[in-house]
């Protein structure tokens, strides 16, 4: 058996977090296109011993040496950690490794030997402990990528969220809304709608104070920078509209009215996403050269090496990326 498509690359997160017993539980559950494991196979074996599962783990040098099949987990291997990392700590060998996989899996998805990236998740406080200074896997793909204009989105079956800024405290926030930050925003959710299938997505934009700012009431922001943003869109032939009181465009939203929103700050946006459920929110990076998705929650420490965790988000991000990036089903052919 060969495959006769580039597969995804799945990234194993924080090696100490649930990373790799979800993934163990994706491939035992069958998997919906070939996809490859970019991390570290003896945490890899770790977690199907650990959950008692007919795995067997493989090592590949290449993507393209990747044969597929039930009952394997192909992993490309970066690094080399000890088979008995502590499980739920923050390590600084496990943040450097979270690392390395993240890293890996961009120089192969640019040089087109995967088809696309799904990242599980890492814990920021072990790659700070390992000396990597960022916020989270968004900035470290669009500085990879050389990428100025992206933005992180959270989608379910219910909503989709597009973040003006993502994470910055609150005051930073604020300041972040620009008629620069606001059209770009605007822009990426109008993209990433198409990249859903959408022709002509309908793009709602959340004001920023309490009411859109009521005229000017409750703060000037809505009025003076988001409304004329919102309006050379539309001059552009975007179909979009706002600023719309942020405790009611999301229940709009989801009532089908609109098929992505634009949230001024983490928090505004990420909230109604994760109240209706984590288990199918789904992190997609839009503005990319590539498509990269990801679960819709953290490393869950308090739970690594319980067996308990869900691979719900995880299938999810897989399922959306095989979307974006236009593969098919699992294609292989007798040798």
């Amino acid at each position: 058996m060969f495959m006769t498509q580039r597969p995804l690359g799945i990234t194993m997160g924080d090696p100490a977090g649930i990373g790799p017993e979800i993934i163990a539980k994706l491939f035992a559950e069958g998997l919906p296109a070939p996809a490859i494991v970019i991390g570290d196979a003896a945490i890899l074996r770790r977690a199907v011993a650990l959950l008692d599962m007919p795995l067997e783990v493989v090592t590949i040098e290449t993507p393209d040496q990747a044969r597929g099949g039930a009952g394997r987990i192909e992993v490309l291997p970066v690094g080399d950690l000890p088979a008995d990392l502590p499980f739920g700590r923050i390590d600084a060998r496990a943040g450097a490794a979270a690392f390395d996989y993240i890293s890996r899996a961009i120089d192969e998805v640019q040089a087109r030997r995967i088809s696309a990236i799904v990242t599980a998740p890492i814990n920021k406080a072990a790659m700070n402990a390992a000396g990597i200074d960022y916020p989270g896997h968004t900035e470290i793909l669009a500085e990879r990528a050389g990428t100025a204009d992206y933005a992180m989105m959270l989608a379910n079956n219910e909503l989709r969220v597009l973040l003006v800024s993502i994470h910055v405290s609150l005051a930073d926030a604020i300041r972040a809304v620009t008629p620069e930050h606001e059209l770009r925003a605007i822009r990426l959710a109008d993209l990433a709608g198409r990249q859903f299938g959408i022709a002509r997505p309908r793009v709602a934009v959340a004001g920023l104070n309490p009411h859109a700012g009521e005229g000017g009431m409750f703060g000037p922001e809505d009025e003076a920078i988001i409304a004329p943003a919102v309006a050379r869109a539309r001059g552009e032939g975007i179909d979009v509209t706002g600023p719309l009181s942020g405790d009611t465009v999301f229940m709009r939203a989801r009532q089908g009215e609109f098929d992505v929103v634009v949230a001024q700050y983490h928090d505004q946006g990420l909230i109604p996403v994760k109240y209706l459920g984590i288990d199918q929110g789904v992190n997609i990076t839009v503005g990319l050269p590539f498509v990269r998705t990801s679960v819709d929650h953290g490393t869950a420490f308090e739970i690594a090496g319980t067996g308990q965790a869900s691979a719900a988000s995880l299938r999810a991000a897989v399922i959306q990326a095989v979307m974006m990036a236009g593969m098919t089903q699992p294609a292989t052919k007798d040798v």
